[in-house]
Order: structure tokens, then C-alpha cells, then sequence
């Protein structure tokens, strides 16, 4: 189980008309809440669980601009300086700290890799750097010597998983946003042709506009009315260990170790570059859009066959919206970490920080990140359901560019000019088929 969440006091009732409903209570779901309620829009945000129960509470706590894709650069700059904001404002630390992040190589082929990086990043005036292997050692002193150095950006940051989200909620309500927890979302209704609200396991919300920030079951609520959304789930496993003496204030990614201090003194930890991917009955569905990544991402990605692949089969597809959904069923998604994992990880790093070497893991968790075939999130109109948008498949990353997520997709449902160009992330770039109208009028 995840270390301890911020508490959120929840709206005890269920509004039956608003301006917006927000499916899901991560850290995308809550900032786009906070914008919409800030210019006015009534807005209702419905979470199956708890406020960032999921992977928003699970991650590493990164917020990073270093070592994305082109297309999220952007984002993710922009994410920082609303963090940046945003955390001033919340009257909680959520530990936001620019304090920096390095990648640390030790080949050659890394190396070669994070300098073209840097050098791209400049075009976006990010502030990477090469370090050598003396300047990493006077950033990181005590690391392994046989770490050759590192690409390093002072801007980047860190803040809290389990206290980001909860504060932003919090602000949320505070400008007027109905927060609604233990309320699964069981579909969208339509009139013609165009959203015309909800329905819920507590009745129906009249709402003009539906946003899906449904993280790991985004795909299967858009596929019980007919919308194929391409996402897959990995498995992601992390740890935490207490106080050590020694380590400084930056965090560290090495090829196989990663560390971030917490706001507590202890650290977080993880495997870096190791991903579990459980093979599931949507493995063969999409494997033609996945084969790419598969093919690109193989050091980095272990394909399992465990009990994820019978437990997806038997789960329901499709249902009626007066019956028990798999959202009322799982209230909270919460895998068991890898062991394997967790204990490599942490060797890994006692062997490259000796810092580390009398530290103990205290907790270990598992989350489950929604993956997208091209790694870059949706963002994103559903021009075949007019009204309905969806803000999903962060690939890992929705922590770090959450706030921007949540400012761009509150741009595009109120029709107010882009925080930036939103092309990269629209949801026709996959070429889906149309939502087939007599699966909306069936289940809608």
C-alpha cells in the first residue's frame, strides 16, 4: 500500500446539473478542476476512490523537463512554473523544490545520447548541462567513481506525491469545484448527438462537457460505448528508505538506480530503466501499435505472463449504466510491487552511493502508469462525441506536467486560447476508427 495520503474532505452531495464533470481525482483530474473553477465554470470532479489513490500518489516525484520528448518539452515547462505558482498558493508544502536532477551515464552510448539531448534542449531553453566526471562527484560526493558523469538541470524538481494532488484538490473546492469521492462514473449520456451528461453509481449529473482523467482505466471506460482508445498498463515498483546522512539535495537517476529526498529527510527509491509490462488480452489486441515501442524500448521493458492476462479476460467489457461497473469493484488500483525490482534496485544504489549501504527499505508500492504507443500523452477533443474530452496515457510522466495538463485541457473545453499548441496530443494522431453511434445509443 502506498505511504500515506493528504486527506480530502469530500462535497457530501452529488450535484444534478454542473457545467463540467472531471472523471477521475489524480493530479491531471484536480488541476483541470482547479482551472475550470477559477474562470467560473461549474464543475464537478467524481473519483471512484480517493483523491490520487492511483499512480499520482505512486510516483517518484519528479517533475522534469530533462529527457522528454520533444512534444512534452513544452508541457513540461510550463508545468514547472505553474508548479512553481500553484505551490505558493496551496497554504501546503508539497515539497516542491527546484533543486535539480542528473542522469547519471556510464557508457559511452549514454553519454553520446544525454549530450545530443542537452544540446537539443537548448532550443527550448532548458537549462541542461554535461557533467564531467569530476563535476559529478563534487555535485554527488561519494558516488561510484566508475560513473563517468552526467547530464544535469538545475531547474527540474521534486515535490510530494502524496500531499500534491490532496492540495490541489483542496484549492479546487476553494474556488468552487464540487469534489465527489467513492462515486464511480458508470458512462456519459448524449443528446443529440453531442455530451449531455453523466451517470454515476449515485445518479445522473446534467453536464454540457465530460472530461476522462481516468489514468489505468480510461481504455476501458471508453470502450464500453465504442471509443478505442490505445492505452496499455506497466507496472511500476518503488520504495522508500529514512534519513541518510551524506546524500545531498539533488536527485539522481543512474542507469539502473534513482533516488529523491523527501520532505521527511528519508529518500524514495526506484529501479531506474525497469519496467514490468504483464502480458493481457489488449497486448494482442494492440500489438500492431505497440510493435514500435516494443522494438525501441526492449533493454528497458520485462514482459511477464502472470495473473493480470486471466483477470482482464474475465473482467466485464460492457455494461448498462444501472449496473456495478469494474470502477465500483477496484476502488483503488493497487498492484503488489515487483521483488525483484524493489531489491535491485536498492542494491543497485548501495552499490553506486555507499551512503545508502546501512539504510533499510521502510515501504515498497506498486503503481500501474497508463501507456500510450508513442509514449506522449492524449490531450484532447473526441470529435466524434462532441462535448466529451480526454486527458490520459501520461506514460509516467502526468506527476511532472500534470498541472499543465490540467491548465491546457481547462483551454480547450472552455474555448479560451491553448496554454500552448495542443496538436502533439490529439487523440485522431492514432487513426482510430469512429465511435460507432449504435454503441452510444446503446449504452449512453
Amino acid at each position: 500500500m502506498v505511504p500515506a495520503l493528504d486527506p480530502v474532505t469530500p462535497d457530501a452531495e452529488l450535484p444534478r446539473k454542473t457545467g463540467v464533470v472531471v472523471i477521475g481525482g489524480g493530479i491531471v483530474g484536480v488541476s483541470a478542476a482547479l482551472f475550470l473553477a477559477r474562470r467560473g465554470v461549474a464543475v464537478t470532479l467524481c473519483e471512484k476512490g480517493e483523491i490520487a489513490g492511483e499512480q499520482s500518489s505512486r510516483n517518484w516525484g519528479w517533475v522534469r523537463a530533462m529527457g522528454r520528448d520533444a512534444r512534452e518539452i513544452p508541457l513540461a515547462l510550463e508545468s514547472q512554473r505553474l508548479w512553481e505558482a500553484l505551490s505558493g498558493e496551496t497554504g501546503v508544502d508539497t515539497g516542491f523544490r527546484r533543486a535539480g536532477i542528473i542522469y547519471a551515464f556510464d557508457t559511452a552510448r549514454m553519454r553520446d545520447a544525454y549530450t545530443a539531448w542537452a544540446e537539443h534542449g537548448r532550443d527550448y531553453q532548458v537549462t541542461s548541462r554535461i557533467l564531467s566526471k569530476t563535476d559529478l562527484q563534487e555535485l554527488v560526493p561519494g558516488i561510484d567513481p566508475r560513473i563517468d558523469g552526467g547530464l544535469f538541470t538545475p531547474s527540474d524538481a521534486r515535490a510530494e506525491p502524496q500531499k500534491a494532488a490532496p492540495a490541489l484538490a483542496a484549492m479546487a473546492q476553494r474556488a468552487g469545484a464540487k469534489i465527489v469521492t467513492r462515486c464511480a462514473v458508470r458512462g456519459i449520456e448524449t443528446a443529440a448527438g453531442r455530451i449531455s451528461g453523466v451517470v454515476t453509481e449515485r445518479g445522473r449529473i446534467q453536464a454540457d462537457a465530460v472530461l476522462l482523467a481516468g489514468g489505468a482505466w480510461s481504455r476501458l471506460f471508453c470502450g464500453n460505448f465504442g471509443l478505442d482508445l490505445p492505452q496499455l498498463l506497466i507496472l511500476g515498483s518503488v520504495s522508500r528508505v529514512g534519513p541518510v546522512a551524506g546524500v545531498p539535495d539533488v536527485t539522481v537517476g543512474g542507469s539502473d538506480f534513482s533516488f529523491r529526498r523527501r520532505l521527511d529527510g528519508g529518500f524514495t527509491i526506484a529501479q531506474r530503466s525497469t519496467s514490468i509490462s504483464e502480458l493481457t488480452p489488449d497486448s494482442f489486441r494492440l500489438f500492431r501499435d505497440y510493435l514500435p515501442a516494443w522494438r525501441s524500448e526492449w533493454r528497458d521493458l520485462r514482459i511477464r505472463l502472470g495473473r493480470r492476462f486471466g483477470e482482464e479476460w474475465r473482467r466485464k467489457a460492457t455494461w448498462a449504466l444501472d449496473e456495478t461497473t469494474p470502477f465500483e469493484d477496484v476502488r483503488v488500483l493497487d498492484p503488489a510491487p515487483n521483488a525483484g525490482v524493489i531489491r535491485g534496485g536498492f542494491a543497485n544504489l548501495q552499490r553506486a552511493m555507499p551512503a545508502f549501504r546501512d539504510a533499510r527499505i521502510t515501504d515498497a508500492w506498486g503503481g500501474m502508469m497508463d501507456v500510450t504507443p508513442d509514449g506522449v500523452p492524449v490531450i484532447s477533443a473526441v470529435e466524434a462525441i462532441p462535448g466529451f474530452f480526454l486527458a490520459t496515457g501520461f506514460s509516467g510522466h502526468g506527476f511532472g506536467i500534470g498541472p499543465g495538463a490540467g491548465r491546457l485541457v481547462a483551454d480547450l473545453i472552455t474555448g479560451d486560447r491553448p496554454l500552448l499548441d495542443p496538436t502533439p496530443y490529439r487523440y485522431d494522431r492514432f487513426k482510430r476508427s469512429r465511435t460507432s453511434a449504435a454503441r452510444l445509443t446503446l449504452h449512453c
